[in-house]
C-alpha cells in the first residue's frame, strides 16, 4: 500500500506547487511584459506566456520528495540516477522553450525568440543526460516489428532523435485555450496507466507528476485563458512524452499515443509550415484563417460552426481514441 500512497502524496505536492504559482507567475509575467494576444478572442485580449515555469517546478518538488522518500526512508537508490537525469533533460527542454517565449514582437502576436534551426539544435543538447546514463532499453517493442534488439543504436541515436522530435510536436498542435495543456493530460494519463500495469516504475512515477501538475495549470490555461503555455510548457510536455517511454521502456505506446501530432505534421507541411491553427472569433464561433485544411483545428474551424471550447473538447476526443488504442495494438 505504501509503495502507492507515496508517489500519490507527492503527485498531490506537485499539483499544490503549480495551484500556488501560477497565479504568482501571471502576475510577475503581466510585470514584466512578457504576454501575448490571445488570438481567438474577439478583442484579442494580451495574455501571460510561458505556463512551463510554474508546472516544471511542480514535477520537480514531487520527484525531489519522492527521492528523498526513497532515499532516506527506504534507503533505496537503485534507479534514482535515472530519474535526475530524465529531469535534468526536462529542466533543459524547457529552458530551451522559455529563452523562445522571452523575445515578444511588438505587435505582441507572438514570441520571435528562437529560429527554426536552433530549436532542434538546443532541444538536442538536451538528451544528453539520458544518453549517457543508457537510460532505457536496447530491446524496444516497435509497431509492427515487434521487440528489436538495437545495441547502442538506442542510446546514441534513437534517444536523442526522440527527445528531439517529442519536445517539438506538441508545438504544432496548439493555439487555443486549454488544448496543449489538455492534450498532455490525456497523454501522461494513459502512458502512466500503460506504465503502470507493466510494472514499470519509472515512467509511471514521472507521468504521474506530469499529470496532476499540467492538472493544476489547466485551471488557469482552459477557456477563457488566464495565462498561455508558450514554448516553455509544450516543449516540456513533448519532453515529459519522450522521458515516459524512454524510462518505461514504452516507445511503442508513446509512438501510438503521438499519431495526432504526426498527422499535424503532415497537415502543416501541405503550407510549408506557414499556417496557423488558430483562426478568429465572429459571433462566439472560431474561424480558419485558411480555405484549405492544413491543421487538425481547421477540421472545425472551417465551417465556422464551432466555439474554441467544442473544437478543444472534439479534439480532445480524437487524443482520447488513440491514448486507448494503446491497449489494444
Amino acid at each position: 500500500m505504501n509503495s502507492l500512497i507515496i508517489p500519490l502524496v507527492c503527485a498531490l505536492f506537485s499539483f499544490l506547487v503549480v495551484l500556488y504559482l501560477t497565479p504568482w507567475s501571471i502576475k510577475y509575467f503581466r510585470k514584466i511584459g512578457l504576454v501575448v494576444k490571445d488570438q481567438n478572442k474577439k478583442n484579442k485580449p494580451l495574455v501571460p506566456l510561458s505556463g512551463g515555469f510554474p508546472v516544471l517546478a511542480g514535477i520537480f518538488i514531487g520527484l525531489n520528495f519522492y527521492i528523498f522518500v526513497r532515499n532516506f526512508v527506504y534507503r533505496d537508490d537503485s534507479f534514482l540516477v535515472f530519474v535526475f537525469a530524465g529531469l535534468s533533460t526536462l529542466i533543459m527542454i524547457t529552458l530551451v522553450g522559455f529563452i523562445d517565449d522571452l523575445l515578444i514582437k511588438r505587435s505582441k502576436e507572438s514570441s520571435s525568440g528562437l529560429k527554426q534551426w536552433q530549436k532542434p539544435l538546443l532541444t538536442l543538447a538536451a538528451a544528453i543526460p539520458l544518453m549517457v546514463v543508457n537510460a532505457g532499453t536496447n530491446l524496444v517493442a516497435l509497431p509492427f516489428f515487434g521487440s528489436v534488439n538495437l545495441g547502442l543504436v538506442y542510446p546514441l541515436i534513437l534517444i536523442p532523435i526522440g527527445i528531439v522530435g517529442a519536445a517539438n510536436m506538441v508545438n504544432m498542435l496548439a493555439g487555443f485555450n486549454g488544448l496543449e495543456t489538455g492534450l498532455g493530460i490525456i497523454i501522461t494519463a494513459s502512458l502512466g496507466l500503460y506504465s503502470f500495469f507493466n510494472a514499470n516504475t519509472m515512467g509511471s512515477l514521472f507521468a504521474l507528476m506530469t499529470f496532476s501538475s499540467l492538472l493544476a495549470f489547466y485551471l488557469f490555461n482552459k477557456t477563457p485563458a488566464k495565462i498561455l503555455p508558450g514554448d516553455s510548457l509544450t516543449y516540456l510536455i513533448g519532453g515529459s512524452i519522450a522521458i515516459i517511454a524512454i524510462l518505461g521502456n514504452i516507445e511503442k505506446a508513446a509512438i501510438i499515443v503521438s499519431i495526432p501530432f504526426f498527422i499535424e505534421f503532415f497537415l502543416k507541411l501541405r503550407s510549408n509550415f506557414k499556417a496557423h491553427s488558430y483562426g478568429y472569433e465572429k459571433n462566439g464561433k472560431i474561424h480558419s484563417l485558411h480555405n484549405k485544411i492544413y491543421s487538425i483545428p481547421h477540421f472545425f474551424s472551417i465551417t465556422g460552426k464551432f466555439t474554441e471550447k467544442q473544437i478543444v473538447y472534439s479534439i480532445f476526443l480524437i487524443q482520447i481514441i488513440f491514448a486507448l488504442s494503446i491497449w489494444i495494438f
